[in-house]
C-alpha cells in the first residue's frame, strides 16, 4: 500500500524539476504556480536554488542587460494571453536563455490546436521554443519548454490540495441545456448523466486533462495502481479519463502498490461546504481572516503587533502579512498540524503551549497563567518578542500562527459563527417535524436590513443583530440544500407566496448594505461594480434601484430541483428592477456582457456569478476536485415592474418614488 509520505513528496519532487533549471535566473510565476509553491518551501527555496529574483507572470515586467536567463513558470496553455505575456517579456528584455514549465501536457496541447490524433515526441513545444527563439531576436540563443505538473500544495503530512483547479466545478442544468442548444435535435441530451467529455466546451476538457494528466503523474511518482470511484457526473467524467489515459493503462501494469481515488462532485455535499458545524480552528481562521491575494488557501496575517508601528483606522499597514504556510520551521510545522487536526479547544490550548515553550527557551520574562486562553493573553505573550530580533526571526512561524488564532478569536465573525450553527441546528430540526414552507418562514424575522425601526420588535432580534447578509445567503442555500429531500410534496401556491415574500424582504437587505463584502461581490459577480462605485451613475442611486440575483435552489440529491424556483430567478420576477438601467437602455451591461460572453455560458448580462466558501477548498481528502459554485444571474425584465409584492416590497417602491423626485441626483449617461 502506498504511504501518505510519498504522495506528500511528489509535489516538492516536481518542484524540483523547476529548481533545478533556475540557477541565474529571474522567474516569472502565475498566481495558480505561486501558490502551489507556497507550500512547497515558498520564495525562499527559489532563491536558494540560486535565482535572482521571482517575478509576476505579467507583460509590464522586464528585465535588463545584466540578466540574461529567463524561467516561466505558468498553468495554462501555451497560446492566447499566456502567449502573449511570454512575448511581451522577452520582447522588452535582453534574455539568452529561455525555459518555460507549463502544467498542461503535450497531449492537451495538441487538442488544444485541433490535432486529433497523438504524435510522436513534442511537436507542439518544439514550435514554442521556436517562438521563444525568435521572441528574443536570435534563432542561435537557447530555449526549452518542458511539462512539470506543479499543481499540488502539500498543506500538510495527511492533505493534499490543488489550487490550480480550484475554479473547476461540477456542471448544472443550466450546463445541460447550454450544450444541447449547440446539438442537433436528435442528439440532444436527456440528463448530465448522458454528457460526456466529448460534450464539453474545449477550455473545459483542457482542464479536464491537465488534472487527469497531473494525478497520473503523482501516482507513478509513487508507483501506485489507482482503483477509481465516482460520485456524480462530472466525477466519472474525471475517472473515466484517467482510466482511459494510455499513460495510465502502461503504468498500471507494472506499479507495485495499490490506492483507491473517490472523486465526488462538490454539489452532492453543499451543507458541508456552508455549513457551521466544524469545530476546527483552522477552518474559523479561513473563514475570518482576508484571503492572500491570488490564492485560494491561506489568509492574511496582520503583523502589526510585531513592532511598535502605531497604527489608526485612517492609515495603511505598510507590512506585508503573515500567512499559515510555515514550512521551514520544524515547531511551526508540527503546531500547524495540531491546528489543522484537533478541535478549537485543544488548538488553541497548544498554541499557548508553543508560545509560552519559545518565550521560555529564549529567556523572556513571560508571566504564566492559567485557565481559559484568551486573545489578549496570547498576544501579550507575541509582544514579548519585539525586543530580541533573534528571537523574532527563529519563531516567525509560530508567532504568525498564533497571530492568526488570536485574530480569530477576536473577530466579530465568530459570534456570528455561533448564531447560524444554532440557527441550522434549529432548522434542521424543524424539517423534520415540519412541512418546508413552514420552515422557510422561520427565515422571515431575518431578513431585515441592520438598524430597522421594527425589528426590536421581533422574536428573533438576537439572530438579527449576530447574522448579517452573508450569514443570510448561507442559511438559505443550507435550506434549500436539503429542502427536497427532506419534503418532497409541497403546496406550491403556498411556497411561490412565501417566497415572494422572502423575495422583497431580502431586496431590501440587498438595497440598504452600505458596502458588499467580496462574498457577495463573487454572488453577484459582474454585477458587483454597480456597488462599488465603478459606474459613472451615482453609486446611491443604483444601491437603492438596483435588485441581484444571488440564489438558486439546490438539491443534495445528484441533480439540482427542476421546479422553477422564484429563488432561482430573483431578478426575473422583482418589481423594483431599476428605472435608471432601462434610461441607459442597458448599455453598461451590454459592454460587460460582450466582453465576459463564453461559448459554454448563456450570454446574458454575466451567466454565473460566483460563490466560494473559504472552506470549500479546504475540505479533507487526499484528493479534492473543489471550486468556486456557478449562480446563473437571470436578466432584467421591465414588463415585471409593476407586480405586486408585499410590504417589504412597498417600501423599496415608496423609496424609489422619492429618489425619482430628487433633482440632485446625477444622470446616467447617454448610451453610445
Amino acid at each position: 500500500m502506498s504511504t501518505l509520505e510519498d504522495f506528500t513528496q511528489v509535489p516538492l519532487r516536481t518542484w524540483a524539476q523547476v529548481l533545478s533549471k533556475v540557477k541565474q535566473a529571474v522567474v516569472f510565476m502565475d498566481d495558480r504556480c505561486a501558490e502551489a509553491l507556497h507550500w512547497s518551501g515558498g520564495f525562499a527555496a527559489v532563491l536558494k536554488a540560486g535565482a535572482r529574483n521571482v517575478r509576476q507572470f505579467s507583460s509590464f515586467e522586464a528585465c535588463g542587460v545584466h540578466e540574461p536567463k529567463a524561467v516561466f513558470v505558468v498553468s495554462s496553455v501555451l497560446k492566447g494571453r499566456t502567449a502573449d505575456v511570454i512575448r511581451d517579456v522577452l520582447a522588452l528584455s535582453h534574455f539568452q536563455y529561455c525555459v518555460v514549465f507549463t502544467c498542461v501536457p503535450h497531449s492537451a496541447h495538441l487538442f488544444a490546436n485541433n490535432v486529433p490524433a497523438e504524435l510522436e515526441g513534442t511537436p507542439v513545444f518544439e514550435q514554442f521554443e521556436e517562438k521563444l527563439c525568435e521572441w528574443m531576436g536570435n534563432m542561435n540563443y537557447t530555449a526549452e519548454v518542458r511539462y512539470a505538473p506543479v499543481v499540488f500544495a502539500p498543506v500538510s503530512q495527511q492533505l493534499i490540495l490543488a489550487p490550480a483547479f480550484a475554479h473547476l466545478f461540477p456542471l448544472l442544468p443550466p450546463d445541460l441545456r447550454a450544450i444541447n442548444a449547440k446539438r442537433a435535435e436528435k442528439k440532444k441530451l436527456g440528463g448530465l448523466q448522458d454528457v460526456d467529455m466529448s460534450a464539453l466546451p474545449l477550455e473545459l476538457q483542457v482542464e479536464v486533462r491537465s488534472l487527469v494528466s497531473a494525478l497520473n503523474h503523482m501516482f507513478e511518482s509513487t508507483g501506485t495502481r489507482e482503483e477509481s470511484f465516482a460520485v456524480g457526473p462530472m466525477s466519472r467524467i474525471i475517472a473515466g479519463e484517467l482510466g482511459s489515459l494510455p499513460q495510465a493503462k502502461t503504468r498500471r501494469k507494472t506499479a507495485a502498490k495499490k490506492a483507491s481515488i473517490i472523486f465526488v462532485d462538490r454539489t452532492l455535499d453543499l451543507t458541508g461546504a456552508v455549513g457551521h458545524h466544524g469545530e476546527n480552528l483552522v477552518e474559523k481562521i479561513l473563514t475570518a481572516l482576508k484571503p492572500l491575494p491570488g490564492h485560494v488557501t491561506d489568509v492574511q496575517v496582520d503583523v502589526s503587533e510585531l513592532t511598535s508601528l502605531q497604527q489608526t483606522p485612517h492609515t495603511h499597514n505598510p507590512l506585508a502579512p503573515g500567512c499559515l504556510a510555515q514550512t521551514q520551521e520544524p515547531a511551526a510545522r508540527l503546531l500547524w498540524e495540531a491546528m489543522l487536526t484537533g478541535k478549537q479547544k485543544e488548538a488553541v490550548m497548544e498554541v499557548r503551549r508553543h508560545l509560552v515553550e519559545a518565550a521560555s527557551n529564549e529567556k523572556l520574562p513571560i508571566k504564566m497563567s492559567m485557565g481559559r486562553v484568551t486573545p489578549e493573553q496570547l498576544c501579550s505573550y507575541i509582544k514579548l518578542f519585539r525586543s530580541s530580533w533573534e528571537s523574532l526571526q527563529g519563531h516567525s512561524g509560530v508567532l504568525q500562527l498564533g497571530l492568526a488564532t488570536a485574530q480569530t478569536l477576536r473577530h466579530p465573525s465568530l459570534s456570528r459563527w455561533d448564531a447560524c450553527l444554532a440557527f441550522e441546528r434549529l432548522l434542521l430540526q424543524a424539517l423534520c417535524d415540519s412541512d418546508f414552507p413552514a420552515v422557510l418562514r422561520q427565515l422571515l424575522p431575518l431578513m431585515k436590513p441592520r438598524g430597522a425601526e421594527d425589528s426590536s420588535s421581533s422574536g428573533s432580534r438576537f439572530f438579527e443583530d449576530e447574522c448579517g447578509l452573508e450569514e443570510l445567503i448561507l442559511l438559505l442555500i443550507y435550506l434549500y440544500s436539503l429542502a427536497d429531500e427532506a419534503h418532497q410534496d409541497v403546496n406550491e401556491g403556498e411556497l411561490d407566496e412565501l417566497e415572494r415574500e422572502l423575495i422583497g424582504a431580502l431586496t431590501l437587505v440587498f438595497t440598504q448594505e452600505k458596502e458588499l463584502s467580496p462574498l457577495v461581490q463573487k454572488i453577484t459577480g459582474e454585477l458587483s461594480w454597480l456597488c462599488s462605485g465603478a459606474c459613472t451613475v451615482c453609486q446611491s442611486c443604483f444601491k437603492k434601484h438596483f435588485v441581484f440575483s444571488p440564489f438558486c435552489a439546490f438539491s443534495s440529491q445528484k441533480r439540482l430541483s427542476s421546479r422553477p424556483s422564484l429563488l432561482v430567478h430573483f431578478l426575473l420576477h422583482s418589481p423594483v428592477c431599476s428605472t435608471v438601467v432601462w434610461k441607459c437602455k442597458q448599455w453598461v451591461f451590454m459592454r460587460k456582457c460582450e466582453k465576459n460572453q463564453s461559448s459554454f455560458l448563456a450570454p446574458v448580462v454575466r451567466p454565473w456569478g460566483f460563490f466560494s466558501r473559504k472552506t470549500l477548498s479546504f475540505m479533507p481528502g487526499l484528493f479534492l476536485v473543489s471550486g468556486i459554485l456557478w449562480f446563473p444571474i437571470a436578466t432584467l425584465n421591465p414588463s415585471l415592474l409593476n407586480w405586486p409584492g408585499n410590504c417589504a416590497l412597498q417600501q423599496i417602491k415608496a423609496k424609489l418614488k422619492t429618489n425619482e423626485a430628487c433633482t440632485s441626483r446625477p444622470q446616467p449617461p447617454a448610451p453610445p
